[in-house]
């Protein structure tokens, strides 16, 4: 892998984890395109997640500091500590998934781009429903509940799957259990921040003990984190505004042509 080339899968991960386009789905797009191939992918796969949970980390840093504080600082239950027991309840299903079906999951990845396709599809639906239940519902919407965590965690563990993006199922999921649009999006984005931050760092372990071999140079591994993280500070602003205009059409649409292109050009 070139540095130019991870440069352009650096800047594809850092947008698209955060917008609702799927990033798994892109990554396997862009390095198909570009012909990188080998256990470099599954590496640099890796260092770019990371730097775009370093990214949120960023943006949401007043949130995760005051969250932290609150959960720390008194053995009396408050706010702070509902929302943290709230992601924790979130992580149930992606770490069932992560427990006993990881090999399973991975099988999903480097196999082709008709299940990219197919996911992209269901992305848009999933898009296009929660726009259109939020335009016709007339309750403002609600705060985050026990039970919309755990059912917007079910939908992250479903993203595992390339094409469906991770964002785009839980903001939807929030939508449509009624969530209000100010809280869902900063949900969704901080109930990740463990899960990956804890796969980072079990993959990091692999990568250290040999168990997960890369030719991976030094130049485009940094050259992908830096992108990863610039593009990813940015998306994850403008993915926040966007989820308050109710302006996920456009994703719908977007999301839907790739989808649609993907699965036509595999077929043929």
């Amino acid at each position: 892998m070139s540095w130019l080339e991870a440069l352009i899968l650096g800047i594809v991960q850092g947008l698209t984890e955060f917008l609702p386009v799927s990033s798994s789905g892109h990554l396997e797009i862009g390095q198909a395109l570009l012909g990188t191939s080998g256990e470099e992918n599954l590496t640099f796969a890796i260092i770019v997640h990371t730097a775009t949970v370093l990214s949120t980390l960023c943006v949401l840093w007043h949130e995760v500091t005051r969250l932290f504080a609150g959960t720390f600082s008194t053995w009396k239950w408050n706010a702070e500590k509902d929302y943290v027991a709230k992601i924790l309840v979130s992580m149930i299903p992606v770490f069932i998934i992560g427990m006993f079906f990881k090999e399973e999951v991975e099988a999903f990845f480097g196999n082709g781009l008709l299940l990219v396709g197919i996911c992209l599809l269901v992305t848009a639906l999933l898009l296009a429903l929660s726009e259109w239940l939020q335009k016709h519902r007339n309750a403002a919407g609600h705060e985050v509940t026990y039970r919309d965590a755990f059912i917007i965690g079910i939908a992250q563990a479903c993203a595992v799957l390339p094409g469906l993006s991770r964002s785009g199922s839980t903001i939807a999921t929030g939508l449509l259990c009624g969530v209000k649009k100010d809280s869902v999006a900063q949900f969704s984005f901080l109930m990740v921040l463990i899960p990956i931050l804890g796969e980072a760092f079990l993959d990091l372990l692999d990568l250290l003990q040999g168990e997960i071999t890369s030719d991976l140079a030094l130049v485009p591994a940094v050259v992908g984190f830096v992108a990863a993280f610039v593009t990813g500070c940015f998306a994850c602003r403008f993915m926040i505004e966007i989820v308050r205009r109710q302006r996920l059409i456009w994703f719908a649409i977007y999301c839907a042509i790739i989808g649609a292109t993907t699965i036509i050009v595999t077929i043929c």
